[in-house]
């Protein structure tokens, strides 16, 4: 993962209320594409 794109989703998963910023900072690129996924990225069965 280049380090733009982790930068863009730490700051995504930064401003939920559950995650802080400490936390994120330490999670591996896996863990922070799954959080990422997790709590942001909507998909099609959630709109039904």
């Amino acid at each position: 993962m280049s380090q733009v794109l982790r930068s863009e989703l730490e700051h995504d998963l930064c401003e939920l209320a559950s995650l802080n910023e400490k936390t994120v900072k330490n999670m591996t690129d896996t863990e922070v594409e799954y959080y990422h996924w997790l709590y942001l990225e909507e998909s099609v069965y959630d709109l039904m």
